[in-house]
């Protein structure tokens, strides 16, 4: 039953993920202005973070009830640390910036400032994407041999 959980928490994390960035993203993009695009891009990738906390929250807890120490033995522990820090870097470091330049304007040094930021949180996300395509491929957990 535990599996089952965890491949669900992963399937709604990544999975949710991939298709706001790499398919509603773009499509805003295409059909609105930059501004309400971004608006509503920020909002999706703001709510995706949440669940993305919650999920790898419950996935990396269960990981190290049955782990302890050694959750590290293994690349799946460290994985599942580092697109949870991806997480909180993106929605509690950067975006707040992001936000505060957009209400700024982006114009000038402000744009420049955001467009910097913006290329960091889109490189942070494809680490996290690339990271849950591994968990996705082979398992939060490593396969018992029987």
């Amino acid at each position: 039953m535990r599996e089952a959980v965890e491949r669900i928490l992963l399937t709604v994390w990544v999975g949710g993920m991939w298709t706001v960035g790499y398919i509603v993203a773009p499509v805003l993009f295409q059909m609105l202005s930059r501004i309400q695009a971004g608006t509503v891009a920020g909002q999706l990738f703001s709510i995706m973070s949440y669940v993305g906390l919650v999920s790898g929250g419950l996935l990396l807890i269960s990981l190290i009830l049955d782990s302890g120490k050694q959750l590290f033995r293994q690349w799946r522990g460290p994985v599942l640390i580092v697109m949870l820090l991806v997480i909180c870097v993106g929605q509690f470091v950067l975006q707040p910036q992001m936000v505060a330049l957009r209400e700024a304007g982006l114009q000038g040094q402000h744009l420049h400032a955001f467009m910097r930021l913006h290329g960091f949180s889109q490189v942070l996300f494809l680490i996290a994407s690339l990271g849950g395509l591994a968990l996705v491929m082979y398992g939060v957990r490593a396969k018992q041999l029987t």
